[in-house]
């Protein structure tokens, strides 16, 4: 494992260094393993590794490639990780949230434009007359990472998407058990829409942060 990580630190650096960028072809392998002083085997393991988190594309008979490297791709291996969270961590991902979110809202209320705030109403709109509550999660899914790409941060963005799935469940478990949470729902995000409608950054980042604490609140609660 030690000659594995020397390897991906040595493939790690030629990209930081400019030497590989976004889109450039590795050598071959043999050619670089003697470069790097290192056997095939450790290279190709740390080619895997790399590919995993998705800083390397191999693509079979072709070559190995540096990815684009944007934020959704290298913070995608982060919602993996994620994935994996207990029960009992959930509110910290909610935590984490209410920082993120009504960061994202307010910078939202400021750049997105007149198309995308139109767009944003029609996923309001969007819901069944008589949802369920997996067709309300899901159009808070859509919601809120609609108002994250509306920020014009992608790192910003990615992250925010990356902490939505430990959250899923506690939406749903909260519109199953307490009356009156999907219509409290709806309400806040037609509040927080208006916001970024009449600019007003400040109002949104206010109603995306009591909405956020409200499912924290009420998680500490059933916990």
């Amino acid at each position: 494992m030690a000659v594995t990580d020397a390897a991906i630190d040595r493939i790690k650096q030629m990209i930081i260094s400019g030497e590989l960028r976004p889109g450039d072809r590795l050598p071959k392998e043999a050619d670089l393993a003697e470069r790097l002083g290192l056997s095939r085997n450790s290279l190709r393991e740390a080619v895997r590794a790399l590919a995993l988190i998705n800083v390397l594309d191999v693509r079979q008979g072709d070559g190995t490639y540096v990815t684009s490297l944007q934020p959704n791709l290298l913070l995608d291996a982060m919602s993996f990780v994620v994935d994996f969270h207990r029960d009992d961590t959930v509110l910290q991902f909610l935590e984490v949230r209410r920082i993120l979110e009504p960061a994202a809202t307010a910078m939202a209320a400021l750049y997105m434009s007149d198309e995308d705030v139109e767009a944003l109403r029609e996923i309001l709109s969007g819901v069944p007359d008589e949802p369920s509550v997996e067709e309300l999660v899901a159009n808070d899914l859509r919601f809120h990472q609609h108002i994250a790409a509306g920020s014009g941060n992608a790192v910003l963005c990615s992250l925010i998407e990356s902490l939505s799935g430990p959250t899923t469940r506690a939406r749903i478990w909260r519109g199953l058990t307490q009356e009156g949470a999907n219509e409290k729902t709806r309400e806040q995000h037609a509040a927080i829409c208006d916001a970024i409608a009449a600019r007003q950054p400040e109002v949104a980042r206010a109603w995306a942060t009591v909405h956020v604490a409200g499912v924290e609140e009420w998680l500490r609660s059933a916990l």
